[in-house]
């Protein structure tokens, strides 16, 4: 007899796995509507994002003569690595049917997996533009990955795990308010920014060679391999925002064998810490300008140091 639990945390994560993939081009077009708005222009929809991801499926994929193979697959790689570590990180119920291998170091290695593939990608054609941005990919990710790891370190020493669900749980009894905490999430911000080429790393709305860094490693793509890289790419945004919100605002996440009703609770939650991330991610980003390639390590070794000092205060006191 098959045991209704067990039904019952497949559909639940099923579902979080399918609202994440859902969400993602909505997260995507809140912000560049947000954006419009503060520059007083009418902007695009907020399904304007689902309308070109239908467009480009629908086109030819294009590929270079000097492609290899590796070229053709990494799309299907990039989304299938950021999709899972999305669907991993708890967005409204903890302890899902995959919450044991929902652990923030799989999470960095499915990331930098993704990141390792797509910077091949790039330089696999042999296009000068392609080069250029794999190789500031390459120098983002060997600073950020170090400032991500001791944000972990930090997280773990207060919950005495890298468990999302065992993290969240913990938050959610009370830590009060910790030095370390606000470093960490400070740091985990500056991350986000420069890991989903943001605002002031790297500008999404100009494709210009000086300002390019994602846009240079799949300037090579078209159809049905350019929807799913731009896919990916929501999917990355909210997944740092869902890891942001699973952390540091744990509020509302339903705990294991919660009714339905509490679920649903948690899922509009979800959706309301989404739509506050997304405005003030607009508002941000409205208000800084782009900054120079060759001062985004500074920018970065902020958040490394912030990782650093959240992590070292909690081995002389653990009450900071």
């Amino acid at each position: 007899m098959i045991d209704m639990s067990v039904i019952d945390g497949f559909s639940i994560q099923v579902s979080q796995m399918l609202l994440v993939l859902l969400l993602s081009p909505l997260l995507t077009g809140l912000v560049r509507k947000v954006k419009a708005r503060l520059l007083r222009r009418r902007g695009p929809p907020l399904l304007q994002p689902y309308r070109d991801l239908i467009r480009l499926a629908r086109k030819e994929a294009v590929v270079a003569e000097s492609a290899s193979w590796l070229f053709r697959i990494v799309p299907y790689i990039v989304f299938a690595a950021t999709w899972v570590g999305a669907a991993l990180v708890p967005t409204f119920a903890t302890g899902l049917l995959f919450s044991w291998s929902a652990d923030l170091i799989v999470i960095i290695a499915l990331l930098g997996s993704a990141r390792f593939f797509l910077a091949l990608a790039g330089m696999d054609v042999g296009t000068s533009f392609g080069g250029i941005g794999s190789s500031r990919e390459a120098m983002i990710a060997t600073l950020a990955e170090p400032a991500l790891i001791m944000i972990v370190f930090t997280i773990a020493l207060i919950a005495g795990s890298t468990q999302l669900s065992t993290v969240a749980n913990v938050m959610l009894a009370g830590v009060g308010l910790r030095v370390s905490l606000g470093m960490a999430l400070v740091a985990l911000v500056i991350v986000a920014l420069a890991e989903n080429a943001r605002m002031p790393v790297d500008n999404p709305a100009t494709h210009l060679e000086l300002t390019m860094v994602h846009e240079a490693m799949v300037l090579e793509y078209s159809g049905r391999h350019l929807a799913l890289l731009e896919l990916s790419s929501a999917i990355k945004l909210l997944l740092y925002c869902s890891l942001i919100a699973c952390v540091f605002v744990p509020w509302g996440l339903a705990p294991a064998g919660a009714p339905l009703h509490v679920h649903l609770i948690g899922a509009v939650l979800y959706l309301a810490k989404l739509g506050v991330a997304g405005c003030l991610l607009a508002v941000f980003e409205s208000m800084v300008a782009k900054m120079r390639v060759f001062r985004v390590p500074d920018f970065l070794g902020a958040a490394l140091m912030l990782g650093f000092l959240g992590t070292l205060l909690l081995f002389v006191s653990r009450s900071l």
